[in-house]
């Protein structure tokens, strides 16, 4: 069974979701929302203010990478807990808890700013045929 297959199993039941390639593993999307990530056969839940110090806790580490120019970046995913693969029901309160802070996130974002109407002079003139 291949990881989409997988977790496409395991997440059933939240329903909703889609899985894209991303990150060199697989990202994981619930009603547009990426809420975990799959790197190097690791899983990694979306985390925050809210649902982190749970992962602190138990001493599960951040997803980070290491840029070209040497930086190291830390993501706010935390690699999930053994037993999410044990159980489905365990499995299922851990992922809402990460779709729920993927909530929280993009309900922080500023809305986009909004554009400009175009004056006359900068309407693009038609073409001549």
């Amino acid at each position: 069974m291949s990881d989409v297959e997988f977790y496409r199993d395991l997440c059933r039941p939240l329903g909703g979701i889609t899985m894209k390639a991303m990150f060199g593993g697989l990202c994981l999307w619930h009603e547009g929302l990426a809420f975990a990530l799959v790197i190097e056969d690791q899983l990694f839940f979306k985390v925050d203010g809210e649902n982190g110090p749970a992962f602190d806790e138990r001493g599960l580490p951040r997803f980070s990478y290491t840029t070209k120019t040497g930086r190291t970046t830390v993501m706010s995913y935390a690699r999930a807990p053994e037993e999410v693969f044990d159980d489905p029901d365990v499995f299922a309160d851990w992922a809402r808890g990460a779709i729920a802070a993927s909530r929280r996130a993009a309900a922080a974002k500023p809305a986009p700013k909004a554009r400009a109407p175009r004056s006359a002079s900068q309407t693009p003139k038609p073409k001549k045929a």
